[in-house]
């Protein structure tokens, strides 16, 4: 039960968020129903209001599905919220590019270095199938297909995120189902660098390749190495396309 004398002095729906989301995680599963409100209101001491308030809160942070008449359910955690979020400050302030580029830097190299010492079969699989429609869409393009580059940047996304289930490690892989959307958007403006230097998607492809190799041999310093190389890459090209806008 929640008291006014309680320390914490953050909105009473807030803190009954928080339990809530600690009850989720603890006692229910994936497609169970969570009590009722009224249920739920009486164990923590709150009105049926601000306990409506807190499930809101928790359906807008993707974690329960409501619908009208029904008990909430409880969602299989997906990205999608985190994902949301980042294309929203991209949006608001491309400066947010430069951000994305330096946490890439470390889940990326961390991805493939762990998916080289792993070798999850599910994930190389995955991998290769991205990189086979990432050449379907190179040769698309040189042949003038409109829709071609953006058939490219989802395969170059979803071989990404192959490779963090490559890693065998949950929380990465969450991680970039979560950055699909900014991803293709990173991936988009740093194609316009690569265009200023004369680079074709053909040559995006063989980068890529070079990676899979790596991963697919087991080694874990030359997957590292090339995908550093493909993040410092990118940086230099988002900041031909859109000028200094990140920091230093």
């Amino acid at each position: 039960m929640l008291h006014t004398s309680d320390p914490d002095l953050r909105p009473v729906s807030l803190i009954v968020a928080d339990k809530l989301t600690a009850l989720l995680l603890s006692e229910l599963a994936p497609g169970m129903s969570l009590p009722s409100e009224a249920e739920l209101a009486e164990r923590y001491g709150v009105s049926r209001v601000t306990m409506r308030e807190a499930v809101k809160m928790l359906s807008g942070r993707g974690l329960l599905d409501v619908s009208r008449g029904r008990r909430a359910i409880v969602r299989q955690p997906d990205g999608s919220v985190f994902g949301d979020f980042l294309s929203s400050l991209i949006k608001s302030d491309p400066k947010c590019l430069f951000d994305l580029i330096e946490v890439r830097r470390s889940l990326e190299i961390q991805s493939v270095t762990l998916a080289a010492r792993r070798a999850s079969r599910a994930g190389i699989t995955a991998a290769e199938a991205a990189l086979d429609r990432m050449r379907s869409a190179a040769r698309d393009e040189r042949q003038g297909r409109e829709d071609a580059q953006l058939r490219f940047h989802q395969a170059d996304v979803d071989f990404h995120e192959a490779l963090a289930l490559a890693s065998g490690n949950r929380v990465l892989s969450y991680l970039f189902e979560g950055m699909t959307s900014p991803l293709r958007e990173s991936f988009h403006a740093s194609r316009r660098g690569q265009q200023l230097r004369g680079l074709s998607l053909e040559d995006s492809v063989a980068v890529h390749a070079h990676i899979l190799a790596c991963v697919s041999g087991g080694d874990a310093r030359g997957a590292a190495d090339a995908m550093s190389k493909l993040i410092d890459d990118a940086e230099r090209d988002i900041r031909a396309a859109y000028g200094p806008l990140g920091p230093g």
